[in-house]
């Protein structure tokens, strides 16, 4: 049985490191996903939530196209990385598995795809939060034997709310 490890880190730099050192000890970098609201597709004026920049055209990640600002950074160390607007939150830079979930509930926001990921809705809604502030979500699908490793790795690279589920 497999569960979902997930993570939030405030730091690009540690993000992108825990990720290299998942891939290193053989995680496959097509279980890993993650979220991070994209910064190039807000506006100046404060608002996030206006997604400016981004067409309906834009949100179909499941072709792995890479849309929106520049996706330089932690997201582009992930193939198949690609932007969305969601709801609520305004443009996301999403990739991996769990991009996919996201795309079919765009309506629903992250917190409908990490509950069709595996995370229970309360945790869900905090999760979305976190990448409203900036944060970044980090989530890797495991087999129960492998749950403490990566959850170990993540803290270590000093992910925040480290769970599984």
């Amino acid at each position: 049985m497999s569960k979902a490890v997930i993570g939030v880190f405030n730091h690009e730099d540690r993000a992108k490191e825990a990720i290299n050192d998942l891939r290193s000890q053989g995680f496959d970098e097509r279980d890993i996903s993650l979220i991070v609201k994209d910064k190039q597709g807000e506006s100046e004026e404060g608002g996030g939530d206006r997604g400016q920049g981004f067409t309906m055209e834009q949100q179909d990640l499941s072709e792995g196209v890479i849309t929106g600002g520049a996706l330089g950074g932690v997201a582009g160390i992930l193939a198949g990385a690609g932007a969305l607007l969601i709801p609520g939150v305004g443009p996301i830079v999403a990739a991996g598995p769990l991009a996919a979930f996201l795309t079919g509930v765009v309506g629903g926001g992250i917190v409908g795809g990490l509950v069709d990921y595996g995370i229970p809705e309360e945790r869900s809604r905090y999760f979305e939060s976190r990448v409203k502030q900036g944060n970044i979500l980090v989530t890797l699908k495991v087999e129960d034997d492998k749950t403490d490793q990566v959850t170990s790795l993540l803290k270590r690279y000093g992910a925040e709310d480290v769970e599984s589920h």
